[in-house]
């Protein structure tokens, strides 16, 4: 179409739909349809791989007239959580109700008074539920909200800022949901992924990330699931002691050692960049 101060990018398309528009050949359903698919081709249109299309990349359409690419933004943080639960085939969609509360560090609550709070985490389906049902404890907000700034609830917030720091990082290896994503993540690797190891690696990167690995991130993935499963293969009570974070268990036909193998390997895909951001 045209952009703003711009002349028409495409004529000859705009020319053709404005032939079949203006002459009525154009029912609501076809209209609905090819809004429908401009506005998908346009949102499925990244910054991130300028080399599959060389000729409309930065330097060729530096104004993005031609609508090829578009900005990342992280999710927010109750998103984040939310994609995880999903990814690991835990996330519990029900609609309504009481609120989740999800695991949360002994003794947070500890300073506030008036009266003193008691907290326990939900131990059924609820603690997976999405994050727009979490607890919520003005002043308090839970850690992994906090590390990916969603607001306090203490003032409006016109828009949520967005930090890059080494605590957000930390949270998406330590925080028992994420490493009890994971550890479903590794089921799901393991019982829906195939049968080899390349098998494996190509369906995790589709499950957690929507595309296929390059040649290079597939050796070097390679390379640390072969010393997961080295580092558990010789250290069982510390394959236990992962496996043990969450209520998910696994399936009497997997390998405690492999899968916390594999759980490893899982929490490395939720802490990328990509699994927490919108490309």
């Amino acid at each position: 179409g045209r952009r703003v101060g711009g002349s028409d990018v495409h004529r000859d398309v705009l020319g053709r739909h404005r032939e079949r528009l203006g002459g009525g050949s154009l029912d609501a359903h076809e209209h609905a349809e090819l809004a429908a698919a401009v506005h998908v081709a346009t949102h499925h249109a990244v910054d991130a791989h300028p080399i599959e299309a060389p000729e409309l990349d930065v330097l060729a359409d530096p104004a993005n007239r031609l609508l090829a690419r578009q900005g990342r933004f992280r999710f927010p943080a109750e998103t984040i959580r939310d994609n995880a639960l999903a990814i690991g085939g835990l996330l519990n969609d029900r609609m309504g109700g009481a609120v989740s509360r999800p695991y949360q560090p002994a003794g947070y609550y500890a300073p506030l008074n008036f009266p003193k709070r008691v907290y326990k985490a939900d131990a059924d389906s609820s603690q997976h539920r999405r994050g727009v049902y979490m607890h919520w404890q003005r002043q308090f907000l839970h850690p992994m909200l906090r590390a990916f700034d969603a607001p306090t609830r203490e003032e409006c917030t016109a828009q949520r800022p967005v930090s890059n720091t080494p605590l957000a990082a930390l949270t998406l290896m330590n925080d028992p949901t994420f490493v009890e994503a994971a550890k479903g993540f590794a089921i799901r690797i393991l019982t829906e992924g195939g049968t080899t190891r390349d098998e494996r690696l190509t369906w995790a990167w589709q499950a957690a990330l929507g595309r296929a690995p390059m040649p290079d991130e597939l050796k070097v993935a390679n390379e640390y699931v072969q010393q997961a499963l080295d580092r558990y293969a010789s250290d069982a009570k510390a394959a236990g002691e992962l496996l043990d974070v969450g209520l998910t268990g696994i399936p009497s036909n997997l390998s405690p050692t492999e899968t916390a193998g594999w759980a490893t390997v899982a929490l490395a895909f939720l802490n990328l960049s990509e699994a927490i951001t919108r490309n």
